[in-house]
């Protein structure tokens, strides 16, 4: 059978495996998608929805079967209606990025934040790590304009004065603070886990448990060789990026992923109370089109099979 596994760069775990070999020694007829090279829908409005189209294509033809993402798209997967579930987690991104301006800007506090210009990559874990630094600052998302900046754009968008903030990740951040002096005004830590995750439809979970399991491993084993070569793992990321026209430096792709963590674990109750006060935050600001249940999404066999793969995870 064909198992069709989505990829881009900003999934390390997926990305690296996809140039590895690993998947392809178990299941033969694996189908690589990039989903830099899948139409894109119309940009939703950042002040009153998210987009979806991550989720979108586990359920479309010429789509995947399995994606792995950053805090938000389930959340928004599960408010449209979608059928998903979650396969594991990451262990917490905390040093991954944070929320930032630069000094001099007059900003001293995420409340100063009001009627600023936020940078975010919209839909993505910055959106949740927007939100909730507003929230504990006893504001809304109403309160602010965000922007849309894509994952790349945000950095020189923040040096050039076209934002007053940015929920900046590395490697991208480090490019600003190498040039610049970056004032943080929220860590993630103090706000949430931030771990990247990885997810699929029920459908295809129930119907092909050993090749989900299949996946599993073999992204335990790609990600255990990572921590040990991150520096000849940063090579792909390099070599994407000049093959697609554009530059990137190979000492910071190297930092970059030697502070982020690596296997997959099982969905725990502080992830999920997380991603549950996420959701009702996003739902109360008129995000979401509906409240949900992420509990609802978790399977407990697909749990304990990470939890075995996990003992069995070679370099």
């Amino acid at each position: 059978m064909t198992v069709r596994v989505g990829y881009f760069p900003h999934n390390n775990s997926l990305f690296v495996l996809r140039h590895r070999g690993i998947l392809e020694r178990a299941l033969p007829d694996v189908e690589w998608v990039d989903l830099r090279d899948l139409p894109e829908p119309a940009p939703v409005d950042v002040r009153t929805a998210l987009p979806s189209l991550h989720s979108d294509w586990l359920f479309a033809e010429g789509g995947y079967d399995v994606i792995g993402t950053g805090f938000t798209p389930p959340i928004t997967a599960l408010a449209k209606g979608h059928d998903v579930v979650y396969i594991g987690i990451s262990g917490p991104r905390i040093e991954n990025g944070r929320l930032v301006t630069l000094a001099g800007s007059g900003i001293e506090t995420v409340t100063d934040l009001k009627g600023r210009r936020v940078g975010i990559a919209h839909g993505s874990w910055q959106t949740s790590l927007l939100l909730l630094a507003l929230d504990r600052a006893g504001l809304t998302w109403a309160d602010v304009e965000p922007v849309d900046t894509g994952v790349h754009e945000g950095g020189a968008a923040l040096v050039a004065g076209d934002l007053d903030a940015w929920v900046g990740a590395y490697p991208g951040l480090a490019v600003v603070e190498g040039a610049h002096d970056v004032r943080t005004l929220v860590e993630t830590e103090s706000l949430f886990g931030h771990q990247s995750l990885w997810f699929t439809s029920r459908a295809f979970a129930e119907r092909n448990p050993a090749a989900l399991g299949v996946v599993v491993a073999a992204l335990q084993e790609s990600d255990a060789w990572i921590e040990a070569n991150p520096r000849e793992a940063a090579r792909y990321f390099v070599e994407d990026a000049v093959a697609r026209g554009g530059q990137a430096d190979l000492d910071t792709w190297e930092r970059a992923l030697r502070g982020r963590p690596w296997g997959i674990h099982p969905v725990g109750e502080e992830f999920l109370d997380e991603q549950q006060h996420t959701a009702n935050l996003l739902a109360a600001n008129g995000l979401l089109p509906r409240s949900v249940d992420v509990r609802g999404a978790v399977v407990p066999w697909i749990g304990d099979a990470v939890q075995v793969s996990r003992a069995g995870a070679t370099v």
